[in-house]
């Protein structure tokens, strides 16, 4: 087992940000005495494949170099092997769109992820585990089917390319197209269904989304539980008016909003529906979400 981390690098992350100035920055961390070796991922989905052949080769510790997707290819290559997986370390160059993740424990970015890494200063975190129709996803920052899935695949699609204000521009824009659905599911001990309408629904590990978006102000992602979040069907001037309360947590205080913390939801959905997954967006037939508690060592 090497004790070297291993930093893949998604050079498209932050809009090519992340290429320009990935290598700087390693180089940097190495002359500081980190002993790092290095990878870039090829495209979507490659980051899975690079963190599962670094497993298999004896690599324990990982350095996202990207966006919140990149530390999620990551864990899901590590994450969705066979067999037993030993405790694994990630820690993080943030160069992506979103980097919401981190924003739980500080808002200074990549030069308090340097200062954890060189001081060896981690915590474990809990991991969310989604059970599909063909398959199982890994995640450490949120999932989300509704409103705010819509926003990611038009964000994600169309908008990327602007950062925070793509998003935005996918909110105002999911406004107009504005959609109330049920997503039929229970949690833990519930023997009845819960299908009423919603706007979206939010099963989080962390805090923020789509960067500066407090979505779940209770979350903790060493509690070992799934903050869940619910919106109800609320209205387009409703909404408008709310929006700004998204980014300050104060949403979940309005009348068709509510809140709890659970350790299992399961699903009753007969069709494939969006999904955002840390950032990333996925059409799946949801079965089941859990928790792994504290089953991730990150450096923050």
């Amino acid at each position: 087992m090497t004790e070297k981390f291993l930093a893949i690098v998604n050079p498209a992350a932050g809009g090519g940000r992340s290429a320009k100035l990935a290598g700087a920055q390693l180089r940097s961390l190495q002359a500081k005495g980190l002993r790092v070796d290095a990878i870039a991922s090829m495209g979507p989905g490659h980051a899975v494949q690079l963190a599962r052949e670094a497993y298999d080769q004896g690599y324990r510790r990982f350095l996202a170099v990207g966006g919140d997707g990149t530390a999620h290819e990551i864990i899901n290559g590590i994450f969705s092997r066979e067999g037993q997986t030993d405790r694994v370390e990630l820690g993080f160059l943030p160069m992506g769109t979103g980097n919401s993740f981190l924003r739980d424990f500080t808002d200074k970015g990549a030069e308090s992820s340097v200062e954890a890494l060189l001081a060896g200063r981690k915590r474990r975190v809990d991991v969310l585990r989604l059970s599909h129709a063909t398959g199982t996803l890994y995640s450490f920052n949120l999932i989300s089917v509704g409103f705010t899935a819509d926003v990611g695949v038009l964000a994600n699609r169309h908008f990327k390319a602007f950062g925070h204000l793509g998003y935005l521009l996918g909110v105002f824009v999911r406004v107009l197209q504005l959609k109330r659905r049920a997503f039929k599911l229970r949690c833990d001990d519930e023997t009845a269904w819960d299908d009423r309408l919603c706007l979206f629904l939010t099963f989080n590990n962390s805090k923020y989304t789509g960067g500066t978006m407090l979505i779940a102000p209770n979350a903790d992602p060493s509690d070992a539980l799934i903050e869940f979040v619910r919106w109800g069907p609320i209205g387009r001037l409703g909404l408008l008016r709310m929006l700004p309360k998204l980014y300050d947590g104060i949403h979940i205080h309005h009348p068709l909003a509510s809140r709890r913390a659970v350790r299992r939801v399961e699903f009753n959905l007969s069709v494939p529906v969006d999904v955002l997954i840390d950032g990333e967006i996925a059409a799946l037939e949801c079965k089941s979400i859990d928790i792994l508690p504290g089953a991730l060592d990150v450096y923050i």
